[in-house]
């Protein structure tokens, strides 16, 4: 099939490009790279062209909201636009993930902000590599009454949770009633909300407490 392969251990110079291409996404090891790079191959022509198109499509045309900073096709996004929405409470997620594991629960109806990420030193990813200031502005404009801070039960999480805690409580100092919280435990230390099931989502939003 490959009649550039000058030996039978070797791999076309297109297939191995795309295998290291792959090999970039999250969570995709040389050997799943390679699987599925070879599924694509066994594809036809036309829906090659589709999923390129669709990557393609999703570079051009999906933006962050310039209200949340989630991904959206429309700024604002759906979420921000919903005149129903409890514009007083403001929930603060790590990834835009996050949003779609928190929505399926129904059980918030408040708003979301986005940080694109977690503190994390050693990373080299410090406040200024978050969508920080931005909720920051929000909060300071008035009219918020809570900030939940939904970030993921992880060192990370709890250290950036730590960190908008310090700096809402600043924006409190200077007349702002703010009310700021966190979910319950029941999601398990060290895991992402977008793995959690719905309802210990919702437990966790539901006995939210006060975050010191």
């Amino acid at each position: 099939m490959f009649g550039s392969q000058p030996g039978a251990g070797s791999i076309a110079e297109p297939v191995a490009h795309l295998i290291d291409q792959l090999g970039k996404l999250p969570g995709v090891g040389p050997k799943t790279a390679q699987r599925l790079a070879y599924f694509i191959l066994r594809q036809s022509t036309e829906e090659a062209r589709i999923l390129a198109s669709a990557i393609v499509q999703v570079k051009e045309r999906i933006v962050y909201c310039s209200i949340c900073c989630n991904l959206t096709e429309h700024d604002p996004c759906a979420i921000c636009a919903n005149p129903a929405r409890d514009r007083s409470a403001i929930c603060v997620v790590e990834q835009p993930l996050d949003i779609l594991a928190l929505e399926r629960t129904h059980s918030f109806r408040g708003l979301y902000h986005v940080l694109h990420g977690a503190l994390s030193p050693m990373d080299g990813i410090g406040p200024g590599e978050l969508k920080i200031e931005s909720l920051m502005r929000r909060a300071a404009e008035g009219g918020v009454s809570e900030v939940i801070l939904a970030t993921n039960p992880t060192m990370e999480g709890d250290a950036t949770a730590m960190y908008l805690t310090q700096r809402l409580h600043a924006l409190s100092n200077n007349g702002l009633k703010i009310s700021v919280t966190r979910p319950a435990r029941g999601l398990p230390v060290g895991g992402d909300l977008e793995f959690a099931d719905d309802l210990t989502l919702r437990q966790a939003l539901e006995g939210r407490r006060e975050h010191p």
